[in-house]
């Protein structure tokens, strides 16, 4: 089932999301997994928190591996022994974010959720997060890297963080008209979303 994607305006977005029950059924558990996956490729994403879908559950997923795919040019870019980074596929229930640490680096970040924005945040290199596999089987691993960059900004979804809040108040104020905008669902974009106060699935 392909889901519609929450635009930027709805309350979801910035609602703390609620631990997933341990009694929940593996058999739905399994199939919102799956559901999050096949909709976030539907929508060309590497990560999607369940916020984003309109359930606020501490659940999300990622593919980091179009992030990670290098060129020929990087490849030759590598210092010797060094190799590149692996792309990571997995579900995380329930995350607890340990530690960031590391220098912190920018990347031009983007969101399914505020189609047509990008823009530049300063993330920790290096996290540690505990948190459930799909047969609730608990895990506490280290991670860097692109890997580490989609983790921090899909768990900051979890804790109704959007990465247009980590930027400064001069950047936020030139976005403020187009981000209201696209709450009202004026935005070019080529999967199914669902608007603030409207209802609307487009």
């Amino acid at each position: 089932m392909i889901y519609s994607i929450v635009a930027i305006g709805d309350p979801v977005l910035k609602t703390k999301a609620k631990n997933l029950p341990a009694d929940l059924p593996a058999t739905d558990m399994q199939q919102l997994v799956a559901d999050m996956f096949e909709t976030m490729y539907y929508a060309h994403g590497v990560g999607l928190a369940a916020p984003q879908i309109g359930k606020s559950v501490r659940l999300f997923v990622m593919d980091s591996g179009p992030m990670v795919e290098l060129d020929e040019e990087d490849l030759a870019e590598l210092e010797e022994g060094e190799t590149p980074e692996a792309g990571i596929k997995r579900a995380f229930i329930n995350p607890v974010m340990v530690s960031e640490t590391g220098e912190e680096w920018g990347f031009e970040e983007g969101c399914l959720s505020i189609p047509g924005v990008r823009e530049l945040v300063n993330r920790h290199a290096d996290i540690v997060l505990r948190y459930e596999d799909e047969n609730r089987q608990v895990h506490e691993e280290a991670f860097s890297g692109m890997a580490a960059r989609v983790i921090q900004h899909e768990y900051d979804h979890l804790e109704g963080v959007l990465f247009t809040d980590k930027l400064s108040t001069f950047k936020k104020q030139l976005l403020k008209g187009k981000l209201a905008r696209i709450s009202k669902g004026d935005v070019k974009h080529d999967y199914r979303m669902k608007f603030a106060g409207e209802g609307r699935r487009r």
